[in-house]
């Protein structure tokens, strides 16, 4: 069997948009069949939140769209860019951050900006919906990274990637 393809999705703390899109990328997986074939993880730019659970309204998402989650908030590390294959950012700082972040020579991962994939909206950034006093945000997040996770996946599989 071949090795496991790795995934991690950034976002600034790893309590909204990040690890929305974690589990909802293990969802598509794990729908398609293929959850064996993955590794995936979510992680942080800063270290605000690590070791915190999601915002509570990222939780209640979640658990509304059936995405079980139980992880933690973690900062990434330079390790994580030799460990894994596709590292995604939510928005363009993230982007920025990460390729500050890589080591010299990059890495084995791919950066990639998640809404690139998002078949409706190319290239659109997934806004952090942190400050925001509801769940409405959160609501948007949640659908937009099921099109980006979905897009992903097929190109994936379609070896576009």
């Amino acid at each position: 069997m071949s090795e496991k393809k790795k995934a991690l999705f950034i976002c600034l703390g790893n309590i909204c948009r990040s690890p929305i899109a974690e589990a909802v990328f293990l969802k598509a997986i794990n729908t398609t069949g293929v959850a064996e074939q993955w590794e995936v993880d979510s992680a942080a730019i800063g270290s605000w939140h690590v070791g915190r659970n999601p915002d509570h309204r990222a939780l209640a998402t979640m658990k509304k769209h059936d995405l079980p989650y139980s992880n933690k908030a973690r900062q990434i590390k330079k390790t994580d860019f030799e460990h894994y294959d596709y590292i995604f950012g939510m928005d363009h700082e993230n982007i920025s951050d990460l390729k500050e972040r890589a080591p010299n020579g990059g890495g084995k991962a791919k950066i990639l900006l998640l809404g690139e994939f998002d078949p409706q909206r190319p290239g659109a950034i997934i806004r952090d919906p942190y400050y925001d006093r509801g769940s409405e945000g959160f609501e948007d997040c949640y659908v937009q990274c099921m099109r980006c996770c979905d897009g992903f996946l097929a190109k994936v599989q379609k070896g576009e990637i």
